[in-house]
């Protein structure tokens, strides 16, 4: 522990050296600064270099001795360099702390993140060397090695269960442990509990030779999710059982703002962490330099998201609880995985939905759900009742800023584009999904079967609260229609528009 200590001391006399070093070279490269401006610049340098030696203590940037993998050496270094930017940039532009040069500021920055990248490269590369050449086996965890807390023998003795319980108590603690123990017996040879993010630890285990897996290390440091919930579905009979863990991004937000000093800890989460580890996996062209990176650990997920992966990868959720910050789930196989390879992430979504006959269409929408909450409606109305309007209460899937545009009637607006493709027509029955058009009668499936879907429901006409009477009110306008159809959109058009401008009538 000593060592550590001393180590990390002196990466941060090192870092101090590096930046000083830094400035002088812009100092000196600036016409006269070094006669005229250095002593004006003493002050604020040592103001900045508590700043920049401050924010890499906070964020962990002198860790080098733990890193594992190259790309690590980047990524700490980047985000804390970025985050004493931002703060340096407020300094300087709207509290106007610093009075010289901002060539000289960002100058400094810049060189310094070069040589510090450079230089704990090169030690990452002379460390690595080192336990390769270490034939004391001291640095065991470099070595390929699964890594596996459960499987230790078939021997079901008491000091087997109590091994087990306490790797995992101590991984993950107490409360946690009798969360899944009480579903799963962790002393069963039958069970694997690993604590791993590699799906090859995975992949070694013989196919079905166990009826459950057990993962403690938590889904955001899992590079590929998908792929590790299908490996693990894979090595699991027909009703095995999955536990894991995660950490949602309200806990994150909640550990972020307890973890770092005020004013800080809200510019580090909305600028840094948020934009790198939730926006950037989602956007097209900026995978590959979120993977770079972080190497995909450490994202931010949402509940949505995670119990949606694993819907899509097979599994059913038992159980789930939040313990000390993480959401703990347990889950059953019932199926192969849909093996989704197009997800959507992005602001506008294409759904599958029936349509006229049967067929399925592409529903355009504005996205007011987390990624893969599309495989959770089951879910989530087996968890809670349909509200009025025939949408389901607390459903976590929809986040801040889906709620704002539900109210404003936004999401719906793309759907302008399946009238143009004529999958659609303006006035109609609502097109569903195969979970919510399973709830209906066989009678009002086959009705509604017959006609394209609409974008303005007759929910908005009637009005109505539950299944039963949006069933009614849509039978109502499909027998009308049949009778004269372009009498009944136009006069269902203009009653729907009339509730909506001036009742404020909405479907959720």
């Amino acid at each position: 522990m000593k060592s550590l200590y001393k180590r990390k001391l002196s990466f941060i006399l090192l870092d101090a050296l590096i930046v000083t070093v830094s400035f002088l070279i812009f100092i000196w490269i600036k016409p006269a600064s070094l006669r005229l401006y250095l002593p004006k610049y003493t002050d604020p340098f040592l103001i900045f270099l508590g700043v920049w030696l401050f924010v890499s203590l906070v964020l962990e940037k002198f860790k080098i001795s733990l890193i594992k993998n190259e790309n690590d050496v980047f990524a700490p270094i980047l985000i804390a360099n970025f985050t004493i930017v931002i703060i340096t940039f407020l300094l300087i532009y709207y509290f106007r702390f610093f009075s010289y040069s901002r060539s000289i500021v960002y100058g400094t920055t810049i060189l310094s993140t070069f040589l510090e990248i450079l230089i704990a490269y090169l030690y990452f590369l002379y460390r690595k060397a080192v336990i390769v050449s270490d034939d004391r086996g001291l640095e065991t965890r470099e070595k390929p090695v699964p890594d596996v807390l459960g499987s230790i023998s078939h021997d079901e003795s008491e000091e087997r269960d109590r091994l087990i319980r306490q790797s995992v108590v101590k991984e993950i603690g107490e409360a946690a442990f009798d969360f899944i123990n009480a579903i799963i017996d962790l002393s069963s040879p039958e069970v694997l509990v690993v604590s791993t993010s590699t799906r090859s630890n995975i992949e070694r285990i013989e196919k079905e030779s166990r009826k459950a897996i057990v993962n403690l290390r938590k889904v955001n440091d899992i590079q590929r999710i998908n792929k590790f919930f299908e490996e693990v579905n894979a090595k699991l009979p027909d009703g095995g059982i999955f536990a894991g863990n995660v950490e949602t991004y309200t806990a994150r937000y909640h550990r972020m703002m307890k973890k770092l000093p005020p004013v800080i800890n809200k510019v580090y989460y909305y600028f840094i962490d948020f934009p790198v580890k939730r926006v950037m996996p989602k956007l097209l062209g900026f995978k590959k330099v979120y993977f770079f990176l972080t190497s995909g650990k450490n994202r931010v997920l949402s509940k949505a998201e995670t119990l949606g992966r694993l819907y899509s990868c097979g599994f059913e959720v038992l159980n789930e609880k939040c313990i000390e910050n993480r959401l703990y789930f347990v889950a059953r196989k019932i199926r192969p995985p849909y093996f989704d390879h197009h997800p959507t992430y992005g602001p506008l979504i294409r759904l599958k939905r029936k349509g006229k006959g049967g067929k399925i269409i592409g529903v355009y929408k504005f996205r007011t759900m987390h990624p893969y909450s599309e495989y959770l409606q089951a879910y989530v109305h087996k968890m809670n009742d349909l509200q009025e309007g025939g949408k389901f209460k607390d459903d976590f899937r929809v986040h801040t800023i889906g709620k704002y545009m539900r109210k404003l009637w936004l999401d719906e607006l793309p759907m302008i584009i399946n009238v143009l493709k004529g999958e659609m027509k303006i006035v109609g029955v609502r097109p569903l999904s195969r979970h919510y058009f399973s709830l209906y009668t066989k009678e009002m499936q086959k009705m509604r079967s017959k006609y394209k879907p609409g974008l303005v429901p007759p929910f908005y006409v009637d009005l109505p609260s539950t299944l039963e009477e949006i069933m009614e009110s849509e039978r109502k306008y499909l027998e009308a229609y049949e009778k004269a159809p372009f009498r009944t959109d136009v006069r269902y058009f203009f009653m729907a528009f009339y509730n909506i401008i001036v009742k404020r009538a909405r479907s959720s």
